[in-house]
């Protein structure tokens, strides 16, 4: 699977995974300390959804879309508020044209003493995320293969902070790839949090990563999936799957209440999973 992303920006995988990665930042806020993102994949930054590729797939209309046009109200779209606030922060005239990807998601939850360094290797995307953060302090944009930031950026100086490994997945190796360097950067930085994406069009290539983390033994690792039918593979990507090791303690309870929700704004056939891969040991 090639997931070119200026194809799928704002669709509903941008949603459960960048919905998830605020809620994440916020807890990180609420203690004075500095901590730091490391985005080992982090594309463009930012997606013009009328450019020919979102607009040729269209999936931000199933994504974003049906999120940008819901009711703000209640306990859910309190939860939502800081991702969608990112997204309202690149459309003032409140017409959704501009979808941030997670480096922006990430700089509009940044304090002050709070760092990214955002890693990109594609020549275009590496130069689109330059010009996007170029103008921030407290960003970098750095021109390096994915898998190899993960070696040279853990551990940072920060005992506290986030690594989001959201690879493109152009083979299925990519799964077993994942579970290795998550265990290796999590022994260099076992107080950091990380956050991994993954698409899900079938069963098997998710289910070998789950069982690889168990045998590994990674402690506090928690398991999100969003999916909008049941997975087959001639439907391409129908789910999105977030691991979540040594998470905020808020955000088990947080996605209680959210992910009933995004499901039920997204797809009247959507369904989700929360659940423990490993508990804290």
């Amino acid at each position: 699977m090639n997931y070119q992303h200026a194809f799928h920006a704002g669709n509903f995988a941008d949603v459960h995974k960048h919905a998830v990665l605020a809620r994440i930042l916020v807890h990180l806020r609420r203690k004075p300390a500095a901590f730091r993102v490391i985005d080992t994949h982090a594309g463009a930054a930012r997606y013009d959804l009328f450019a020919p590729e979102p607009s040729r797939s269209g999936e931000w209309r199933e994504g974003v879309g049906r999120l940008w046009q819901a009711p703000r109200q209640g306990r859910a779209q309190d939860l939502l508020a800081p991702y969608l606030d990112a997204v309202a922060a690149l459309n003032p005239d409140a017409k959704l044209r501009i979808y941030p990807g997670s480096p922006l998601i990430v700089t509009s939850l940044l304090r002050r003493q709070d760092r990214l360094i955002a890693c990109e290797l594609e020549p275009r995307a590496a130069a689109a995320l330059a010009a996007a953060l170029g103008g921030d302090a407290r960003a970098k944009a750095v021109a390096i293969d994915g898998w190899t930031a993960l070696g040279a950026y853990v551990p940072p100086k920060e005992r506290r902070g986030l690594v989001l490994i959201d690879p493109p997945f152009e083979d299925t190796a990519d799964f077993m790839r994942l579970s290795a360097a998550l265990t290796t950067a999590q022994r260099k930085w076992p107080t950091g949090t990380y956050m991994l994406w993954y698409p899900i069009k079938e069963r098997a290539g998710p289910e070998r990563l789950a069982r690889r983390l168990r045998q590994l033994a990674v402690p506090k690792v928690l398991r999100s999936e969003l999916a909008l039918g049941p997975p087959r593979a001639p439907a391409g990507l129908i789910g999105s799957g977030l691991i979540v090791v040594n998470p905020p303690f808020t955000l088990e309870p947080d996605l209680q209440l959210l992910l009933p929700a995004l499901g039920a704004m997204l797809s009247p056939q959507a369904s989700w999973r929360l659940d423990w891969l490993a508990p804290d040991q």
